[in-house]
């Protein structure tokens, strides 16, 4: 059944924006949990965080290296080493991630436009070679066919990182205005496109003929289908562009926990240079290089286990990941509805602390309206359900009960020890709910505004992690 727009993203979404004022840390889930259900939930967050994101850009480092070394082979007959391509790939997301986002979003934009270009050019060719367009991939029975839990998994690992818009907050210009904006934007497109693609690509395999067509060539039954409805040359464009659609998730996800550990760092719950910014660059590049360092350890152990590349590391990985993000989802629904509930009319932020400035303007100083609580909580519930049957399914993707069990060991085990291994409180920068902070939150010292190395060129990150 094709990737509908998700309501419970939808529904999600309208409290994770309405949030948005009251939360000035780049650290998204973590931030929110925080905020709305306390320290210590929100820490056990943080690790839950760290842990399914590391994993999501193993399982993409892999998975590319897989992907690039067929292509490698089959333009040129020259087979790497299969570590080769995921080292190299390590070493150049590292030095993109290393400077200033800027450049990193440049090339996730261009591969984004390339990606979609070649998308909507296998749409319109699917629609002018006449071919059956079928209902029956909309029908109940097919959702609930086979093993609907996995294809619910999968489904929402097509939308991850649609929460970045919270994660960079420091980097925009105009946080208020832009999350709530971007978070809605990225919702509604992935889902419509991923909708209207899947639908077309299932017809222009044909109903009957997709299933068998997908588990026969996982990896290329798009490009051939790209071949066909095309020309001959789209199969080469499409093959190309899986390999830069998987670095991009590769980079994106590098950069999502560089801001973890870069805000986690800001707060004393981590070593603090992991919170420093760069001189030059004013990029988080200290956490950058801990993830590069990370993500390579656990590739070369993976490696080293001889753990297959596609049917384990990424299939494994990836699915926990998702996991462990559903989870976060469902837990900052809870700090949303607690958040958004206890609030007063009077009332701007956490107790003992004031709110950023602007925050009137996003929320207007008062406890949620009732939409905003009822769409959460029916969000919340949805994600609960998902995660109940995504766990119940998992022991089918990574190939046993016992398997599943130690998967889901790790979570709850990242998830207590960041709660109960994190400090009290902050020993950094003071928090938004942070009860005695010295600074409005959304303010700055004159120190803070000051560039590093008193460079003023474009805009980049200050010494507080800020966008300048």
């Amino acid at each position: 059944m094709p990737a509908a727009p998700d309501h419970r993203r939808w529904l999600f979404a309208v409290g994770f924006t309405w949030m948005t004022p009251h939360v000035p840390d780049a650290g998204a889930f973590y931030a929110y949990v925080h905020q709305g259900l306390g320290r210590r939930a929100g820490l056990g967050t943080a690790a839950v965080a760290l842990l399914s994101y590391v994993l999501l850009t193993v399982s993409m480092t892999c998975y590319l290296g897989v992907q690039a070394g067929n292509l490698l082979a089959l333009w040129t007959g020259i087979e790497l080493p299969c570590w080769l391509i995921p080292a190299l790939m390590i070493a150049v997301v590292g030095v993109l991630a290393h400077r200033r986002i800027d450049l990193s979003a440049a090339v996730l934009g261009v591969v984004l436009v390339l990606e979609m270009l070649a998308v909507l050019a296998i749409d319109l060719g699917v629609l002018a070679s006449g071919r059956e367009l079928t209902p029956v991939p909309f029908r109940p029975a097919e959702a609930l066919s086979g093993a609907p839990g996995l294809g619910l998994l999968f489904a929402f690992l097509g939308f991850f990182g649609f929460e970045a818009t919270a994660v960079f907050r420091h980097e925009a210009r105009d946080p208020l205005r832009t999350i709530p904006r971007a978070t809605y934007v990225a919702v509604l497109l992935i889902g419509v496109l991923y909708t209207v693609s899947s639908w077309l690509v299932i017809s222009g395999l044909g109903a009957e003929d997709a299933l068998d067509a997908a588990a026969a060539s996982p990896d290329s039954v798009v490009v051939g289908l790209a071949g066909d409805v095309v020309a001959p040359i789209m199969r080469d464009v499409t093959q190309v562009l899986v390999v830069t659609s998987m670095f991009a998730c590769m980079l994106g996800f590098h950069n999502i926990v560089s801001r973890y550990l870069f805000t986690l760092g800001r707060r004393g719950v981590l070593p603090a240079a992991l919170g420093q910014v760069h001189p030059v660059h004013r990029a988080p590049s200290r956490a950058s290089l801990a993830v590069t360092a990370i993500t390579a350890v656990i590739v070369l152990a993976s490696a080293l286990a001889q753990l297959d590349p596609v049917v384990e590391i990424y299939t494994w990985y990836s699915g926990l990941g998702a996991i462990g993000v559903i989870a976060m989802m469902a837990l900052t629904a809870l700090a949303v509805l607690r958040f958004g509930g206890r609030r007063g009319s009077g009332d701007r932020s956490a107790p003992g602390v004031r709110s950023a400035p602007g925050a009137a303007r996003g929320s207007g100083g008062r406890r949620a309206g009732a939409f905003t609580l009822a769409a959460t909580g029916l969000g919340g519930l949805g994600l609960f359900v998902v995660l109940g049957i995504s766990l119940a399914n998992f022991p089918l993707m990574v190939g046993g009960t016992v398997a599943a069990i130690v998967c889901a060991a790790l979570l709850v085990g990242a998830f207590v020890l960041g709660a109960v291994a994190g400090p009290t409180r902050s020993t950094g920068a003071p928090e938004d709910g942070d009860a005695g902070a010295e600074m409005t939150v959304g303010e700055t010292t004159a120190d803070d505004e000051a560039t590093v190395g008193g460079a003023d060129e474009g805009p980049g990150l200050t010494t507080d992690g800020r966008r300048r």
